[in-house]
């Protein structure tokens, strides 16, 4: 109906109806990971780079040539801790003149149960057609200040979606929750936004359409609190992964239930949509992984309790009326297992309302789609791995969209500036997909290649790179990739 393929086409919120269904070199491994703890990228923009121990079959357009194991380090939004640059080491290390302190809007107290209850009253604002969106970490949208600077962005551009830490991958909240679990393990003990019912008023009044991003089995709080609930190691204590880090157990119906709590509440003080993240088992190399246990699969399949995880918030949600979406590997558009980590894409589109691939460039290996620095080619290895997905969609009944995650950061060469994140753009409009989110762990992103809300300049549309180098915006069209 609106001229793009039927896969990708915007399907309806579908009320949560379910069907019963049930590198290669080490040198490169540690320059990639030393590369991601300098870049400071990724939502999990977890890399696109192939999990630990899985090789991709022949049929595997975009896995062939992408490394075997994993780096040392994934791109996270701090990267690796989630600890942004912005932040206090304790939300009780505030300045009482912050820009989260009190000011002339109220901004400032902790929200009470009747602040949630007057949210839950207000309006829900209004998915927008054609999501434009950037994420904004929660230390970022706590601050006055620089909430202030992403809302003349979306003055003055496209832009219209953000995504907003609901909780993120240390297991942190980002405001005074009423969770009794949260509060037990002390996950509300470093609030990063005083008042969120009042942030989020401030957004609908812009016109701004706020998404809830809550990570999920990353979380090391509640692994380190309730080591019942984490994934155990040989002797049945908490594992422990290569980077220190502990993940909980997906199989564990309790980490079920406790994010379902936080998603209901994110809902009722005013998020109109819920994007479940690090909704996977961890992702580290095969040495690792031998010691880890998690008790309760009893030899089923990880995609499994991915999709069971699934299933089961998304019918706890149900009677909100809201979209529930999640973020996944890049890779898992075209790998036809699981990569090692559960995420596979038939067990996951029919269960959400949108999934959000990781389609970053930067995290291809070499030789990706032919590429040999895949990272130099945006528009080509953006477009090819939604085509991977879309092809997937065709496959399912009443798949969830597509609305994929771009780079808006610079990991190798070449730098990503303004002709790099609109080729990304532009490979996201021509396949139809009418929704796309930019990443950048900072928060700044790259104006120049966003559409001004008063449509482009004398000079047009921005050059973009393209073919291997910067051209003309114009010349993709004249070129077979196309049509790929």
């Amino acid at each position: 109906m609106c001229g793009f393929p039927e896969a990708a086409a915007p399907t309806r919120f579908r009320g949560n109806v379910l069907r019963a269904r049930t590198l290669r070199s080490p040198l490169a491994v540690v320059w990639l990971a030393l590369a991601l703890v300098a870049a400071g990228c990724g939502s999990e923009p977890e890399s696109n780079l192939r999990a630990s121990g899985e090789t991709p079959s022949s049929g595997d357009s975009a896995a062939a040539g992408m490394t075997d194991s994993r780096p040392e380090v994934s791109a996270e939004t701090s990267p690796g801790s989630e600890r942004s640059a912005d932040a206090p080491a304790r939300a009780s290390e505030l300045p009482a003149t912050s820009d989260t302190s009190a000011g002339a809007s109220g901004e400032g107290v902790p929200a009470s149960g009747s602040a949630r209850a007057a949210a839950s009253d207000r309006p829900r604002p209004v998915r927008p057609d054609s999501i434009r969106g950037i994420y904004l970490n929660a230390w970022r949208a706590g601050s006055r200040s620089r909430v202030d600077a992403a809302l003349d962005l979306v003055r003055r551009t496209e832009i219209n979606t953000l995504v907003v830490d609901v909780k993120d991958a240390t297991g942190y909240m980002s405001y005074a929750t009423d969770v009794p679990l949260a509060g037990v393990i002390g996950a509300d003990d470093e609030i990063r936004i005083r008042d969120l019912p009042a942030r989020l008023d401030r957004l609908a009044d812009e016109g701004i359409y706020p998404i809830a991003r809550i990570v999920v089995f990353k979380d090391p709080l509640l692994a380190e609190r309730r080591p019942e609930m984490a994934v155990q190691d040989s002797t049945g204590a908490p594992w422990v992964d290569g980077k220190g880090d502990r993940w909980v157990n997906p199989w564990d119906r309790r980490i079920w239930e406790y994010h379902l709590e936080i998603a209901r509440e994110a809902v009722a003080l005013g998020f109109p949509e819920i994007q479940w993240d690090y909704i996977r088992f961890p992702d580290r190399p095969a040495s690792e992984m031998e010691q880890a246990r998690f008790p309760g699969a009893e030899g089923r399949a990880k995609s499994e309790a991915v999709r069971g995880f699934l299933i089961y918030t998304r019918e706890g949600l149900a009677d909100l009326d809201v979209p529930v979406t999640a973020d996944v590997f890049g890779v898992a558009t075209a790998a036809r297992t699981d990569v090692g980590i559960g995420q596979l894409w038939e067990d996951m589109t029919d269960v959400t309302d949108a999934l959000l691939p990781m389609v970053y460039p930067s995290h291809y290996w070499r030789g990706s789609y032919g590429f040999e620095v895949p990272n130099a080619h945006p528009y080509e290895v953006v477009r090819r791995a939604l085509e991977d997905g879309i092809r997937r969609n065709r496959e399912v009944e009443d798949p969830a969209e597509i609305i994929p995650w771009l780079q808006d950061f610079t990991l190798g060469d070449p730098p990503y500036g303004v002709p790099e994140v609109r080729a990304q753009i532009l490979a996201v409009e021509d396949l139809g997909i009418p929704h796309w989110i930019l990443w950048n762990a900072s928060g700044r992103y790259t104006e120049g290649a966003l559409r001004p809300i008063d449509g482009w300049g004398p000079g047009g549309e921005p050059a973009i790179r393209f073919g291997g180098g910067v051209v003309p915006a114009s010349d993709r069209r004249r070129s077979p990739v196309v049509d790929h």
